[in-house]
């Protein structure tokens, strides 16, 4: 197992480079600048299509506006926003949270173009349903039709495998680890060792085994059912979690302004007293910020894209829009908030890591009685990332092998989650790491390619919401 993490852990450095940061961020603001600020000036019109002013039921798709976004949202809005930024605070310091805002704010960009481009070029079954993402706009976009079918394949060949560590196996042993904090007396049920060094709680092979069968009756229903539960927890857990970090806020409300000097601060300073040399120490700070960002809200991974691809319109750049609320809602309002109780409570001094760092600052921050609020969110955010990436992943297999090999993909992924829940913290991240950085390079290679596209779609949308061409559903001309 140690020389597992060894060999993991150099092939996540060399992914997570210099040149992955530049390629992500690179990417976001080479869009932020091409689009005009798009994030900024439709941010408006984004909230009142959520809010099912544009809606169009009769066109082609599977879902609403507002569930593409809870299914997108639902995806994203999971253990990396307890357990991600917990470890990049511990391993990056409070600057990493600087970085992760930044990758949110640029990724606004990057996920409105994916977006677009996924309900241009994505495939309308003869039901009407749709299956698309960068699978379809690489293959069906690009003149160079031989590097789209490259690109496309191998974006949906890494979809597959990261669906099996970021939406996976890191929900369902992130899960355990929040247990784990919160019931330690259930350890004490003991385990079984399947080799040396290497033990099984009873409590983890549970945990594992129902979280299976839960994942299991969403998802055989495809995506209108997993878009009906999206719907439903997305909305509750995204209150009850923030509801709770806004109470220890302000109890704490004194500290605030000195935790967001902590995160600017050691965004361009060295951290920890006797840290190293300047650049080892604000390398670190960005690199976990941007990796723990990217995981968050999944900015240019190319995820979210299959499940906006699913909307009920037929205007790409609307679709783009909503889109682009996800990283806005997930980092910079759900990460920042778990990043400000972590600091005003000072649990980023104890030696915790992952959820058990947040569950650590929450049990600090509510008289002792937090961590059960962590423990509840935890299991909401995970089973909810849990069903959503099981859709991302069968458009993968099913753009591959055909739909003969979405039953197949399903059963392996539910079985997964039970080895996810029993594996270990470190091995699961690192592998989640790498997939993420592989799935990423073909999309943001694509947005690049494609940025053009992007332009001409968003100018003339622009052009014809201006002359008031869009009406409500049922509004007379």
């Amino acid at each position: 197992m140690e020389r597992l993490n060894e060999l993991l852990g150099a092939v996540d450095s060399f992914v997570w480079g210099w040149s992955m940061i530049a390629l992500l961020v690179g990417t976001g603001l080479f869009l932020t600048f091409r689009l005009l600020f798009v994030q900024v000036r439709h941010l408006g019109h984004a909230i009142a299509c959520v809010f099912g002013k544009y809606d169009q039921p009769e066109e082609s798709g599977d879902i609403s506006h507002f569930k593409a976004l809870a299914t997108a949202l639902s995806a994203t809005i999971g253990t990396g926003n307890i357990a991600g930024v917990a470890t990049a605070i511990a391993t990056g310091g409070p600057g990493a949270v600087f970085w992760m805002w930044i990758t949110a704010l640029v990724g606004m960009a990057t996920k409105f173009a994916s977006c677009t481009l996924a309900v241009k070029y994505r495939k309308i079954h003869t039901d009407g349903s749709a299956s698309g993402g960068p699978m379809y706009f690489l293959s069906l976009g690009l003149k160079n039709k031989k590097l789209g079918a490259f690109l496309g394949a191998s974006f949906a060949l890494f979809g597959i495998v990261a669906s099996f560590g970021i939406g996976n196996m890191v929900q369902a042993n992130s899960v355990v680890g929040g247990l784990e904090y919160l019931l330690p007396e259930a350890l004490q049920a003991g385990g079984f060792s399947l080799w040396d060094g290497f033990t099984v709680s009873w409590m983890s092979l549970a945990t594992g085994l129902i979280l299976s069968f839960l994942t299991g009756i969403v998802i055989l229903g495809g995506i209108k059912r997993i878009a009906n539960v999206a719907g439903v927890i997305v909305p509750f857990m995204c209150s009850f979690y923030v509801i709770g970090a806004v109470v220890i806020l302000i109890l704490n409300v004194s500290a605030i302004p000195e935790a967001f000097g902590l995160i600017f601060k050691y965004a361009f300073t060295p951290y920890a007293a006797g840290g190293g040399a300047l650049g080892v120490a604000v390398s670190q700070a960005i690199r976990f910020g941007v990796a723990r960002g990217v995981f968050s809200n999944e900015s240019g991974l190319g995820s979210a894209p299959i499940a906006h691809a699913a909307a009920k319109t037929s205007e790409p750049v609307r679709e783009g829009t909503v889109a682009m609320l996800g990283p806005f809602i997930d980092t910079l309002i759900v990460c920042t908030m778990t990043a400000l109780v972590i600091l005003v409570t000072g649990a980023h001094l104890s030696n915790f890591d992952g959820s058990a760092l947040t569950a650590h600052a929450f049990e600090k921050g509510l008289f002792g009685y937090g961590h059960y609020l962590v423990g509840f969110g935890i299991m909401f955010f995970a089973y909810s990332t849990l069903i959503a990436w099981s859709y991302y992943g069968d458009r993968c297999a099913e753009y591959l092998f055909g739909e003969k090999a979405i039953p197949v993909y399903r059963w392996i992924y539910v079985a997964c989650i039970t080895i996810g829940a029993v594996g270990g913290l470190k091995v699961i991240w690192t592998l989640a790491d790498i997939s993420n950085a592989l799935m990423a390079i073909p999309n943001l290679i694509g947005l690049l390619l494609l940025s053009g596209v992007v332009a001409d779609e968003t100018k003339r949308y622009c052009q014809r919401l201006k002359n008031g061409e869009f009406r409500n559903p049922g509004e007379k001309k």
